[in-house]
């Protein structure tokens, strides 16, 4: 055995979505992708207009209450309150939803509210439209990395009246609520101002500049649902509406620029990026961005549903991190102060890191490592400016979101793939510092979750060693994960030759062994006085008060990324392990408990796709010497837990989380503990695949022989040397070459 480097099933009648159209001679993958696969069930995700990894996504507010709120967007509704700039993608959490626009007609109402079919929505990416049927207004949306652009075409024989919401909200059940919103005239057809909201993301202001095609009238100025003076210039949910003063013969246009800085940087963002106010250059500008991003990785395949769902995941996984910085190289930092960044450097904020580590970065180590260098550089900014090293980072916030310090788990994968633009020294030494518990830090921080960034089950591992389930909540979860983050640092420490640091952070990577019971083989809470937590029950959940974090037993047992050797010596050897391993895919799908997590969807058994603390499970066949187990498994979810419909993603998208972990397996292979640059063969489904690495070299992929039935793996080479065991390395893939597999029923693979 190597050293380890580190359902939905059909849910009844799924929404029909957009069909893929025929692939055009020219390679493009654009008809493939389908923005509003994800947007259905609890996959949370929005159809409306971005770039990649852009600052503004522009897209409608359909839903502002409840879990399946998040982006603001879900497929079963069929009411509009407008389009907002920014957009969350696929998270279990509400935010952003700032400087809402809704086109109406007629006198304006009380409750201003857009009534849309399924039908008339268009999504592409860089592109959205939707007609708003009891309005009789047709609304197409366009973007840049920093503006939004509308078009909308109003009915000839009715005034065109706008609405433009700072007060707008997502998700105030959870306690996001607006602040204040100001607004100023500028001249005739332009307006800027801003909105400050608290939320997800405590300290949160979002400023704009909106430049018109045509003249204006503001006729009503509103506080929440009340008409104020109309010389109010501010409030706290405040709202304006506009009458454009001639029934328009031409769609009107409307551009505006975001920034996180201020009013200025809003309109030098608008200023430089859409110049023109031609919708139609912005779109087909859009829509190349998009092209030339995406193909980065051609795919064969005589399957177009598998197209439809291989280039949509590629896409989602191209939302987050967001730009974060204007044109003039200003951004707000951790302290809340206005930084201008050095030559060279570009902030962005939205990192998802404890649900991204796992795939959506190794898989950007690949596609674009220059990039994703950039990020880890903004990591350490945010280290530097705000004192802590982020582990949810939104909009210059610190939310304190997940488990441990996962972006200690990025930084090491990072460093042990060579890539550049940040401070291996400096990574090092924040990890270090996250990995410890100094509250003296959070007395000069004022945002209410920063705690949540050095929580105190931090001070009971350093103190105790462990974490006491009596003592505090997700002991067992927190016990796990801290161990693959002290692995990483020990890896980190080694690369950078600091030998008793690595020594030290590799016995603290052991500290998952605390949490085992031998007597039933499965993870379990820890008291303080070493006793087990009892009752245990494998299959029960609860979402706020269990060792475990959004699951349970069966699903948080198998995270040791780092250590499969002595996971397995935990469990009797590897043929026990095994044996493990099949009863979670067999055993009964039932998750139990009155508070049971949400999140615990897409059910193989116990195995729970839809939640990303099992994605790295079915490939620990491939280091058990049972590979055909991986293939078998890795097919079925593939298969079964994704497709080109609405619900076609079986969970929270979580930033590209789930896309980019389709998108690895997919292309035959996945990186099961990131910090190692190992990656684990699986079973592909592409016919054929194509990567443009950034040193001008190619990487190649062709499958033999493939077909739904053949499963499984005869026989793998790489650069025509056959493979004796189901590894290669990142070092490997990044000199180019070609990765060939020839596909049959036969379950013994030639390679173990």
């Amino acid at each position: 055995m190597r050293p380890l480097p580190c359902i939905l099933l059909v849910l009844g009648t799924l929404l029909a979505c957009q069909s893929p159209q025929p692939t055009p001679s020219a390679f493009d993958p654009l008809p493939w992708v389908d923005p509003f696969i994800g947007t259905g069930f609890h996959g949370h995700t929005f159809p409306g207009a971005t770039l990649p990894f852009g600052m503004v996504q522009l897209s409608p507010d359909t839903r502002l209450p409840g879990w399946d709120a998040s982006s603001g967007y879900h497929y079963s509704d069929s009411t509009l309150y407008g389009f907002s700039h920014t957009h969350l993608s696929g998270t279990g959490i509400g935010d952003m939803g700032d400087i809402l626009f809704l086109p109406f007609t007629g006198s304006p109402e009380t409750e201003l509210l857009g009534r849309f079919s399924k039908d008339s929505e268009q999504a592409r990416p860089g592109y959205y439209a939707v007609d708003i049927e009891n309005y009789g207004v047709k609304a197409e949306l366009t973007a840049t990395l920093r503006t939004g652009m509308h078009r909308y075409t109003y009915p000839a024989d009715q005034e065109a009246h706008l609405l433009i919401d700072l007060g707008h909200i997502l998700q105030a059940n959870w306690g996001h609520r607006s602040l204040r919103g100001e607004f100023e005239i500028v001249d005739a057809q332009t307006i800027k101002g801003m909105r400050q909201s608290s939320g997800w993301a405590h300290d949160h202001p979002v400023y704009f500049y909106a430049r018109f095609s045509a003249p204006f009238d503001l006729v009503e100025v509103r506080d929440g649902k009340t008409a104020v003076a109309p010389d109010t210039r501010q409030g706290k949910e405040l709202s304006l509406i506009l009458r454009f003063k001639e029934t328009p013969s031409q769609p009107i246009l409307a551009e505006v620029g975001i920034s996180s800085v201020s009013r200025e940087g809003a309109e030098k963002n608008l200023v430089a990026e859409n110049p023109g106010g031609d919708f139609e250059a912005i779109r087909e500008q859009a829509a190349a961005t998009w092209q030339n991003q995406l193909s980065i990785l051609k795919v064969k395949s005589q399957d177009t549903a598998f197209l439809s769902t291989f280039y949509t995941a590629l896409y989602h996984s191209m939302m987050a991190p967001m730009l974060a910085q204007d044109v003039d190289g200003k951004y707000r930092g951790m302290d809340k102060q206005i930084k201008q960044a050095q030559a060279g450097e570009t902030q962005y904020t939205v990192f998802s890191l404890w649900d991204t580590f796992r795939a959506f970065h190794p898989l950007m180590t690949i596609l674009q490592p220059k990039q994703n260098g950039a990020w880890m550089g903004s990591l350490l900014r945010m280290y530097e400016e705000g004192g802590l090293l982020p582990k949810w980072p939104l909009a210059a916030n610190y939310t304190g979101t997940m488990v441990g310090y996962p972006a200690t788990a990025v930084l090491a994968d990072a460093m042990a793939k060579g890539l550049e633009g940040f401070d291996y020294e400096l990574a090092l030494e924040a990890s270090v510092f996250a990995s410890e518990y100094h509250p003296e830090v959070l007395r000069n921080i004022t945002e209410p979750r920063a705690a949540q960034v050095m929580p105190k089950q931090l001070a009971f591992l350093n103190q105790l060693g462990f974490i006491p389930h009596d003592s505090i909540t997700h002991s067992v979860s927190y016990g796990l994960e801290c161990a693959y983050y002290d692995w990483c640092i020990a890896q980190m420490a080694t690369q950078l030759g600091k030998d008793s640091l690595a020594a030290l952070y590799r016995s603290r990577a052991r500290g998952y062994q605390t949490y085992f019971d031998p007597e039933i083989g499965f993870m379990r809470g820890k008291m303080a006085d070493g006793s087990w937590q009892t009752p245990f029950n494998p299959n029960h959940s609860d979402h706020d008060n269990s060792p475990f974090v959004e699951g349970n037993a069966w699903q948080w047992s198998w995270f040791v990324p780092h250590d499969v050797a002595g996971m397995a010596e935990l469990l009797g050897g590897e043929a026990a392990f095994a044996r493990k391993l099949d009863q979670l895919f067999t055993t009964e799908a039932e998750v139990e408990g009155e508070n049971a997590s949400a999140d615990i969807t897409g059910l193989i058994g116990q195995y729970a796709h839809g939640n990303e603390p099992s994605h790295h499970v079915i490939h620990f066949y491939n280091y058990l010497g049972q590979p055909w187990k991986t293939q078998e498994k890795i097919d079925q979810v593939l298969r079964e837990l994704y497709a080109p419909t609405p619900a076609g993603i079986s969970g929270n998208e979580d930033c590209g989380a789930m896309s980019a972990w389709y998108v690895l397996n997919a292309l035959g292979f996945y990186q099961l503990s990131p910090g190692d640059p190992t990656y684990t063969l699986t079973r592909p489904l592409v016919d054929e695949a194509e990567f443009r690495l950034a040193n001008g070299k190619t990487f190649r992929i062709e499958v033999q022989n493939n077909a739904p039935e053949h499963l499984y793996i005869q026989q793998a080479w790489l650069n025509g040397e056959a493979l004796a065991t189901p590894f290669f390395t990142h070092e490997q893939l990044m000199q180019g070459g070609e990765l060939t597999f020839r596909m049959g029923a036969d379950k013994k693979m030639a390679t173990r």
